[in-house]
């Protein structure tokens, strides 16, 4: 049997991994710029997670799940406290997709409605929800049987206005930071007239911190830069660090009934040891206020290169446009100069490095890239 081939993937095999830097099979060293889609917050095999991870491998045989209810009570806790969202709950599941699917439910469950709304370029995973990168903002894509989502121009608050009038709307779902969509950040003054306008329809907001989220933009989530509290929040990618690891962060507003959700894997005693190492390694390496630091450096750093056309993002979150094709660019990175990075489009290299990225691994970058331009 062969894989299903639907990625396009550079001829590397990479075999090891510590810090901001991976090797292949051949011992060549590679800086990673784009940690396997913002997944890897602390660093390739941080030691203090590989400890975690370890441990709860070795006593795999001892646990009830009675013992897996403490850790997962342990990890809501600790993420509670650290995101400023301690009044919430927390749901666990195994990806973003699955914690974006579970927060529809509970807005339909809760509304009575099953109409989305979500933003042109927006991406919230490949699953019926349908959801995904698109320029045209007519597109209708199936969530099920039900429902629909109507794709708005971000940052049009009149747009909004509009369809939320209707009535059957059950929720608005927005990113923190677009990803997929080429790192365009939602403005301050969008932000806050949105979540009114929520507010005052009955209309459920959803944050999809799942990239933008963990410390990545600088703060806990992205959508804290406006001030604003959602009503439900999606994580995934860097809670794990690599572990399969999604979740919900659930306002007061909505009250749990037994059966309402359900999940297989999601919260196993393995997830919980990786998001409690997680959580302890950004706490005690300050990686949050590192991600500020070195991203707005970084930030201003490319700004002053000219044949960079923008520069977005936040953090350890950045978007470079270019006026043409990056392709030949990332392929040069890669190969010439040892360097991963990501894509958005044609147009469009994203970073998303480990949030231990210093300052001198920063200005390497800056350096190559400045080489190769």
């Amino acid at each position: 049997m062969k894989l299903f081939d639907v990625y396009p993937l550079f001829d590397i095999n990479i075999v090891k991994g510590h810090g901001c830097y991976v090797w292949d099979d051949k011992g060549v060293e590679y800086l990673d710029l784009y940690g396997g889609h913002a997944v890897i917050s602390i660093g390739h095999a941080h030691p203090h997670y590989v400890e975690m991870i370890s441990h709860q491998v070795a006593q795999l045989g001892f646990y009830s799940n009675s013992v897996i209810n403490k850790l997962q009570e342990t990890v809501a806790l600790r993420l509670g406290k650290l995101s400023g969202y301690e009044d919430y709950s927390f749901f666990m599941v195994n990806s973003g997709a699955e914690a974006n699917e579970n927060a529809f439910k509970l807005a339909s469950f809760h509304t009575g409605r099953t109409r989305i709304i979500a933003f042109n370029k927006a991406f919230h995973g490949r699953t019926s929800l349908a959801v995904e990168a698109t320029d045209n903002p007519s597109i209708i894509a199936p969530i099920n049987a039900n429902g629909h989502v109507t794709y708005l121009p971000l940052n049009d608050i009149e747009s909004v206005k509009a369809e939320l009038s209707k009535g059957d709307v059950c929720a608005v779902i927005i990113e923190g930071i677009q990803g997929v969509g080429g790192v365009q950040v939602p403005t301050t003054d969008f932000m806050v007239e949105l979540r009114q306008l929520c507010t005052d329809t009955n209309t459920v907001l959803i944050l999809d911190e799942i990239q933008s989220g963990y410390g990545r933009s600088g703060k806990f989530f992205a959508h804290q830069y406006s001030g604003i509290r959602p009503d439900l929040i999606t994580v995934a990618k860097g809670i794990g660090n690599g572990f399969p690891i999604g979740g919900m962060l659930i306002s007061p507003m909505f009250t749990p009934v037994y059966g309402m959700l359900g999940t297989t894997f999601g919260g196993n005693h393995l997830a919980c040891a990786a998001a409690l190492a997680v959580m302890d390694v950004i706490e005690q390496e300050k990686l949050i206020e590192n991600a500020a630091k070195v991203g707005a450096h970084l930030i201003s750093e490319l700004k002053q290169i000219p044949q960079i056309k923008e520069v977005r993002g936040e953090g350890l979150m950045i978007g470079m446009e270019f006026e043409g094709p990056v392709k030949e660019v990332r392929s040069k990175l890669i190969y010439e100069e040892k360097i991963f990075t990501g894509a958005s489009g044609a147009n469009v290299i994203r970073l998303l490095p480990p949030l231990t990225l210093s300052l001198h691994e920063a200005n390497d970058f800056i350096q190559r890239l400045k080489k190769i331009l």
